[in-house]
């Protein structure tokens, strides 16, 4: 079965597009649909843009969104997927090109997400690290011991086994940073982003999407589609929806999403958008099963 993965925000780099814009002329007429839709040339930061423009988080989100499903609109009727994930950001793109939104909404919910989201962060300074080698649940702990003395930090996403990253207040990322260096991590690194997503100071943000997604009509996916929330397949609308207000304060599930679909079938998996993050961090969750 063909599993088709969404990459999230961080996979962004000048020249995302270009070549889908220049060769594809279906995928030029969208690109221009999605410059009227966002009222600025995005595709100009896109192709030409400094590092520093594109990581602006109202230009990050759409941009990564773009490049990841006109991919599958130029592919055609050769995109079929038998089940679909995306990965934060991703999930959007992925429930676009499954067909449960419309490629407008899509992209109109993904800019009102980023510019929520950023918001929220210039309420508050926060920030996010990734850990390497450690076990979840001794960075579930650490994060729970860190929140008990009023700080805030907790688990963000679970990429692979032996890589989370933590998201939360500054203060109170840096203390779990420190603590989990003394608890054998091989790598507790802050990472270079606008705020803590996927954390409770992502709770401005979740009301005011919440409005949006309320006002946006789904429809049922063309497959399942398997949710950062809990991992698990979707396909009623009303489920995806709260599912997917659910997912900005709620930790990316990643690797029990990957072990879900390979254990309801997959055995095909293909990324889409920019760079190829998700097949890095598929090929470790792989390795993990088979040495069990």
């Amino acid at each position: 079965m063909k599993a088709y993965v969404f990459t999230g925000q961080g996979a962004q780099f000048s020249g995302m597009g270009k070549e889908l814009y220049e060769n594809h002329p279906i995928a030029k007429q969208y690109f221009e649909k999605a410059n009227e839709i966002l009222g600025f040339r995005i595709t100009d930061i896109m192709f030409n843009g400094s590092d520093e423009e594109l990581r602006q988080t109202r230009v990050t989100q759409p941009a990564v969104f773009l490049h990841s499903v006109i991919q599958t609109i130029v592919l055609g009727e050769e995109f079929k997927p038998d089940m679909v994930a995306g990965h934060s950001l991703g999930e959007l793109s992925a429930l676009t090109a499954a067909g449960a939104l419309s490629f407008e909404d899509g992209l109109k919910l993904v800019y009102q997400r980023a510019m929520a989201m950023q918001k929220a962060c210039e309420m508050q300074p926060s920030t996010m690290a990734a850990v390497l080698g450690l076990a979840d649940d001794v960075v579930e702990n650490i994060c729970n011991e860190i929140n008990a003395t009023g700080d805030i930090v907790v688990a963000a996403n679970y990429n692979c086994p032996g890589q989370v990253v933590i998201s939360g207040s500054i203060e109170g990322v840096n203390k779990a940073c420190e603590a989990l260096k003394s608890a054998g991590a091989k790598r507790a690194l802050p990472l270079s982003v606008s705020g803590a997503f996927h954390s409770p100071l992502m709770q401005p943000a979740k009301e005011e999407l919440e409005k949006a997604i309320d006002g946006t009509a789904f429809s049922t996916p063309v497959c399942p589609v398997y949710q950062n929330v809990d991992a698990k397949p979707h396909t009623v609308p009303e489920e995806i929806k709260a599912n997917l207000i659910a997912q900005l304060t709620a930790p990316v599930r990643w690797t029990p999403t990957i072990i879900n679909m390979i254990n309801d079938g997959a055995t095909e998996f293909t990324e889409c958008g920019p760079g190829s993050v998700q097949q890095g961090l598929i090929s470790k969750i792989k390795k993990a099963i088979a040495a069990e």
